[in-house]
């Protein structure tokens, strides 16, 4: 059975598929469109993402696409849906990891744990001490998308005796926060913008200028979810003018090319999307992926759908 990998996955993934099926990896070939038109019809199965309705054109035969990752925007869901093509990804198993590294951020932006690094190593602690910053206790954060991974977020910003409210498309029942309809109101009330929402286009630009001016010059921005979420360039301008105390960012809108600007300001941490990275979490990724495929071509239930 023939499947085609779209991008670069873990070895050990890799190896599965390798066990299972015969693999053709679209991200080593030098001609695209050469591959696709001798080995479409023979695709059953795509592992990976990046899939738009012109690729599933090419593949007739496709059945499904197991996206490593929690987000599947970078896949036309709609056309796959058009075509009867199933589509899962990966949740839940990378909850705990994100959460970890959002705190991990945020505690580094108040404390300018990496400033501080950077301090030591260039030798300016013998003429002063580095300076008085921020702490997370009593602090509001107002989560935008108290999903599975905000809901984690939520737990560990209670630990650091933080006051979490929330905004989505509609009031979640049995949780303790206060639920704000209105982004840019939120945003007003709250100390610190935790940006975890699902990207694509009912979410693009979402945290536009307005809610970032509503933050404020005393406000914190971090954002795990997708760069297409916040006004990039509204953001670098308030960061930059005092417009908004400082932002932590794991995700670019045109990543992985970060606009230099933030490469001068001391008031972000920056890292290279790196929020589920851990060798843990992204094998049981790949360990999603493959399950989701053996359950397909079994004609089992899939583990976790997304159409």
């Amino acid at each position: 059975m023939d499947l085609l990998q779209t991008h670069k996955l873990l070895d050990s993934c890799e190896c599965a598929l390798d066990e299972r099926f015969t693999v053709h990896r679209l991200h080593e070939t030098n001609d695209t469109s050469a591959l696709l038109e001798r080995i479409g019809p023979q695709i059953r199965a795509i592992a990976g993402g990046r899939v738009n309705a012109a690729l599933m054109d090419r593949l007739p035969n496709l059945e499904i696409i197991a996206n490593f990752g929690v987000g599947y925007d970078t896949i036309d869901v709609a056309a796959a849906k058009a075509r009867n093509i199933r589509v899962t990804n990966t949740p839940s198993v990378l909850n705990d990891a994100v959460a970890e590294f959002t705190l991990g951020l945020m505690i580094a932006l108040a404390r300018r744990i990496p400033q501080g690094d950077r301090f030591v190593r260039e030798g300016k602690w013998p003429a002063g001490n580095f300076g008085l910053f921020s702490e997370l206790t009593g602090k509001t954060a107002g989560i935008l998308g108290l999903g599975r991974i905000g809901r984690e977020i939520a737990t560990r910003l209670q630990a650091m005796k933080m006051r979490v409210v929330y905004h989505g498309r509609r009031r979640q029942p049995n949780v303790p926060f206060v639920h704000y309809s209105d982004l840019a109101e939120m945003a007003r009330d709250s100390d610190w913008l935790v940006v975890v929402a699902p990207g694509g286009e009912s979410t693009n630009g979402i945290v536009s200028r307005k809610v970032l001016e509503a933050l404020g010059p005393q406000g914190m921005l971090v954002n795990v979810a997708r760069g297409s979420l916040v006004d990039e360039a509204a953001m670098l301008d308030l960061l930059q003018n005092g417009g908004l105390a400082g932002a932590a960012l794991d995700v670019f809108a045109k990543e992985p090319h970060v606009p230099e600007a933030f490469f001068a300001l001391e008031n972000v941490v920056l890292a290279p999307h790196q929020g589920s990275a851990t060798r843990q979490t992204r094998e049981a990724m790949g360990a999603l992926v493959i399950a989701n495929l053996d359950a397909h071509f079994a004609g089992d239930p899939l583990i976790s759908p997304v159409v």
